[in-house]
């Protein structure tokens, strides 16, 4: 199935989004997409609704296109994921990965306005597929434990300021935390439906110009290493996001750098997940 979101900001109604790319409402079975959901067996629920045929046509035609959630507990995110971006990034190779976090209230849905913060001179783009947990998730034995944990997958743009990031004390949280930072969707894809999430294509183009290319197979450490690495650090909880990390082609990385500024276009996406198309503005 493919979870999505529509309306307004805080108006969103919880659909299934079928194949021909008709919606379904869900609010029968839920009320949103939020960490109680995934906590009630809600997939399982409305998988049950959606092939008994018991759900209605929502249209979705005047709809904005909200974040398929309408909230995380939190946001874990992975660095320096992709042995190219690491090279490019001018960083060494992790023997372990690269653990930060990002404020919850960065969600914001597939085509909203990116902000650029005030006095940034850095805001950047990464491309990277968004993990949702489906369980209280600890102490895994192994990564092989992880695939169960799993609700589905999306695409996220790990939106950064590498200024912030960088240079302002060390701490990487806040140069990736500020509003509007993490677009998430169109939709999550659960896991039972996508399949393998080693082998997906991702891209980014800036202003009709690719700027990033790569595949999920080309991870350091795979989602499920991911996952089982994690839960030996913090307990995940469902509804939660897990950010594996972006391929080379960031805008830190080019030679000169190019950064954000207000109007630039952003085109991303992951072969089976969907794509964004956003802008960017000044934050008000």
């Amino acid at each position: 199935m493919k979870l999505a979101r529509f309306g307004a900001v805080g108006e969103e109604i919880p659909a299934v989004v079928d194949d021909a790319g008709g919606a379904l409402d869900a609010r029968s079975v839920t009320a949103d997409y939020d960490p109680e959901f995934f906590a009630d067996g809600g997939i399982a629920r409305l998988h049950d609704a959606a092939r008994s045929g018991e759900l209605p046509r929502l249209d979705t035609a005047e709809l904005r296109v909200g974040a398929p959630l309408r909230r995380s507990g939190k946001i874990i995110c992975i660095g320096l994921n992709y042995r190219n971006h690491a090279v490019e990034s001018g960083m060494e190779i992790p023997s372990e990965p690269v653990v930060f976090m990002k404020a919850p209230n960065t969600l914001v849905g597939p085509n909203d306005d990116v902000h650029i913060p005030r006095r940034s001179r850095k805001t950047d783009w990464e491309v990277e597929l968004a993990v949702v947990i489906d369980a209280t998730v600890a102490y895994l034995e192994s990564p092989d434990d992880a695939a169960a944990c799993i609700a589905g997958y999306a695409v996220s743009n790990d939106v950064s300021e590498r200024e912030f990031q960088l240079e302002r004390g060390g701490q990487w949280d806040k140069g990736k935390s500020c509003a509007t930072f993490n677009p998430l969707g169109p939709w999550i894809v659960t896991a039972d439906e996508l399949g393998d999430p080693q082998q997906l294509e991702l891209f980014l183009d800036l202003n009709d110009q690719r700027q990033q290319t790569g595949n999920t197979s080309d991870m350091i450490f795979p989602v499920c290493h991911l996952i089982w690495y994690l839960s030996q650090f913090m307990v995940l909880e469902p509804g939660d996001v897990v950010n594996t990390g972006t391929p080379a082609g960031v805008g830190h990385g080019v030679r000169p750098p190019r950064y954000l500024v207000p109007g630039d276009r952003l085109h991303l996406g992951i072969a089976g997940l969907g794509a964004q198309r956003c802008r960017t503005v000044a934050a008000p």
